[in-house]
Formats: structure tokens, sequence, C-alpha cells
């Protein structure tokens, strides 16, 4: 007789990988999250958010990218999905929204339950670095689709915020200026890049251990991607904020001109921010011109402010003397902690982005 399991699809795996994750999922709740596991939706009260005037949902969605091919060719699983829940709710707090929930959805070749395992705990740590409870998910096992070995990620966030607190950008003027928050490293963007520069250019080895990272290729590489969110939060309740952006795919080049009016411009100071080690690294190559790594890669800013130029060094000197509490492995403390830099200005001579 013929069996689901013959075909590649192993239910009771699926089951044993439930009941590894779902006290790291339960972790993640808050007292807003309605039922538990097993239900075929996530359920979450709005009830503590009644004193808003006009509460408007907002939500997002992204994944890791290539960067999960390095964590498979490591078996390494316990960080992306970090980077999962950094993708999508970075995105959100960019318009001032605290994120409320957030969804997975594991799609691989051959499932494994410690794999699984893994992957979620990465995804329940991320949800509390961000303050959001994991209220749902779903695995696939797909054959044929994936390789034993192979397995993406999708994640998805939805947030809240009062309208008329919502981020807009709208206020932006000439000569305000720009403020970068540090990145941990690579973030979760430009990996297929990464690949062709050090593994297929330079032929490095991902266990190799490099001096100036102080760890070797593969962690550093793998660092997870940092969460903004508790930190905008603080910022935007303390300060105006005139406007915020997320910087992935396309770096500054591509990313700040979306939050800012389409008549102004950004003339950004590139030497005034201190990089990663790894992409001081990158530089040291002199293989990628200088517009192709600020367009490419977050060259070491992850995430942009834009304030009025009276409050600038305020808003940087509180970052910087904020107390942050950490809670991730000891290797990536340094990276993971938040240093604000004064990077650029809102101009109204040209349109775009000019490297100073």
């Amino acid at each position: 007789m013929l069996t689901y399991k013959q075909s590649g699809v192993d239910i009771d795996e699926g089951n044993r990988a439930v009941d590894l994750i779902k006290g790291k999922i339960k972790s993640t709740y808050d007292s807003n999250v309605i039922g538990d596991l097993g239900n075929f939706s996530g359920l979450y009260s709005l009830k503590d958010f009644t004193t808003m005037k006009e509460p408007v949902l907002l939500s997002s969605t992204d994944g890791v990218g290539t960067k999960l091919k390095l964590a498979q060719m490591l078996d390494k699983h316990d960080t992306v999905g970090i980077d999962l829940v950094a993708m999508c709710v970075n995105d959100l707090i960019c318009q001032g929204a605290k994120p409320l929930f957030f969804l997975d959805y594991i799609a691989t070749g051959k499932l494994v339950a410690e794999k699984v395992e893994q992957i979620v705990s990465g995804i329940a740590k991320g949800c509390k670095m961000a303050g959001s409870a994991l209220i749902g998910g779903e695995t696939a096992e797909m054959p044929g689709m994936y390789s034993d070995d192979e397995y993406d990620l999708a994640g998805f966030s939805v947030g809240i915020a009062d309208k008329e607190k919502i981020v807009s950008g709208k206020n932006v003027k000439n000569g305000d200026v720009l403020i970068g928050i540090s990145s941990s490293g690579v973030h979760s963007n430009g990996y297929s890049f990464i690949r062709k520069i050090f593994l297929d250019t330079y032929n490095y080895k991902l266990e190799q251990y490099i001096e100036e990272l102080g760890m070797t290729l593969g962690e550093s590489l793998l660092t997870p991607t940092k969460i903004y969110v508790k930190l905008v939060l603080d910022l935007i309740n303390k300060f105006e904020i005139k406007s915020i952006a997320h910087i992935t795919g396309g770096g500054v080049i591509e990313n700040i001109p979306r939050v800012i009016p389409k008549d102004l411009g950004i003339d950004i100071k590139k030497d005034s921010w201190e990089k990663p080690p790894i992409f001081k690294m990158i530089e040291g190559f002199n293989s990628i011109e200088e517009r192709e790594l600020h367009k490419s890669f977050n060259m070491g800013i992850g995430l942009v402010l834009v304030v009025d130029s009276e409050r600038a060094k305020e808003v940087v000197n509180y970052i910087n003397t904020k107390d942050q509490e950490i809670n991730i492995d000891e290797k990536y403390k340094g990276l993971m902690k938040d240093k604000a830099y004064i990077i650029g200005n809102v101009v109204d001579t040209h349109e775009g982005v000019s490297l100073c």
C-alpha cells in the first residue's frame, strides 16, 4: 500500500517539530494573544489600543534571501530567524508602528524537527527583541521543490499606529539632518554579491578564521540583522522624528529618497561613521566602485532618521549614552550595540543621493 511518507512527506515528523517549538512560540505571547497553538488562525486582541484616536494597522512581509544559503552550507540555523523578524519589523517602524504579531512560513525539501526547532528559536528570539507575539506559522515539506537540505523562510508582521502620529516624511525640509544608526554587519541583503566576492572571486572558506573580523568568515556573515524597534519607539516618544529609512537592498542610495519629498535630495558624508570590520575588509579588496558598494550594501548604517538640524546632536547624544540590553551571543554583542552618527543633510540643490 502507498503512503504519504513514501512520497517524501512525513506528517509524524511535522508533529514532532510542533512539539519541539511550541514552548518557544508561547514564550513570545503577551496578554493580547487569544487562544493557543492548533487554531486555524492566530487571534490577537486590540484592547490595549482603544485610547488611539484613529488606530491604523500596518503590515510588512519579507524573507532572508540567499543568506540562507550560507546557513545551510554551515549547518547553522539558530540566527536566521532573527534576520527574518528584523527584515519585517524594521520596515514597520519606519512609519512609527508598534509591531503586534508575527507569522512565519518555512518551506523545506525534507522536514527535520531539530532543524525547525533551531530556526523557530531564532524567530522567537527576534520576536522578543521586537516586542512582537509569534501567533502563527506554517511548515511545508515540499520534496521535489527543494533538495533535502534546502529551506526558505518568509515572515509577515502586523503593527499599529495612531494615524496622526504616523511617521510620513511630509515635513522634511532643506537643511534637515540625517542621523545614521549603526548596522551589525551585512544584515540580510546583498548575499548573492557577498558569495561572489568572498567565495567565488577571492576563494575564502566560510570556516576560515579572519583576524580583523575576530571570528570566522561564516560567523561574521551570519551575524544577525539588528532589530531597531525598541530604540525607535523610544525616540519617537521623546523627539520629533520626521522620517525613517530602513537601509536594505539599494543601500543609502535608493532607500533614503523613498522617505523624503520628491523635490529634495540628500548629501551623504561617506566617511562620517565607523564601518563594521566586514565592510572594511570588502573595501580593502579595492575591486568594487564606491557607489556600487553603497548601493549594494548598508555599509554600516542600518537605519536613517531625519530630524531638524537644531535637535540632531541631542538625538545622537541620547542614543549613544542610552543603556542597552543586548540579549545575544557574546561574540555579536559589540556589533549589535546602537551607535548614532550625523551622516548628512537634506538639500534642495539636487534630487537623489550625492556621496561627499
